[in-house]
């Protein structure tokens, strides 16, 4: 019992070496740097492994497809802004339904075009990338609210 506690202690304080060494060595400045910057492209480039001619390629899809984005966003709020408009003059259910559905089958068109160009930027980058890649950005393009593109965050959490 005496050297229970010694014991302790010592165990303690080796796995926090150890977890603190590891920590450190994990640590990839390049793409930290990239996302204290918020700069997607490099972050895609550092945490995917994007040779240079695959950056490009993504950089040109992504830039492509950045006007489809607005439009698409762009019509889901004149939607949801006439949306609303007919809830505050008090309009019939079958109005106010129809304003929904607009609303949904424009968001389909928008998710399943996103979804698209996604699987189109996965496929410039290695199969294990690519896959964690669409893991990542997937799940994201359900849950943002079409004000803007997606954002990513930069981060691996939904």
């Amino acid at each position: 019992m005496k050297h229970l506690v010694s014991t302790l202690a010592a165990i303690a304080l080796l796995a926090t070496a150890t977890g603190y060494v590891g920590y450190r060595m994990s640590l990839n400045p390049a793409l930290h740097a990239a996302a204290a910057k918020g700069d997607t492209m490099e972050w895609l480039r550092t945490d995917f492994h994007l040779s240079d001619a695959q950056l490009r390629e993504v950089r040109q899809l992504h830039e492509a497809y950045s006007g489809t984005c607005d439009v698409h966003c762009r019509m889901i709020q004149e939607a949801t802004r006439a949306r609303i408009a007919l809830e505050a003059t008090h309009a019939d259910k079958t109005t106010i339904d129809a304003a929904n559905e607009k609303i949904r089958r424009l968001r389909a068109v928008c998710e399943g075009s996103l979804t698209t160009h996604v699987h189109e930027v996965a496929a410039l980058m290695s199969p294990e990338d690519g896959r964690r890649y669409l893991a990542l950005v997937l799940p994201k393009i359900a849950s943002f609210d079409h004000t803007a593109a997606p954002d990513l965050r930069l981060s691996h959490s939904n």
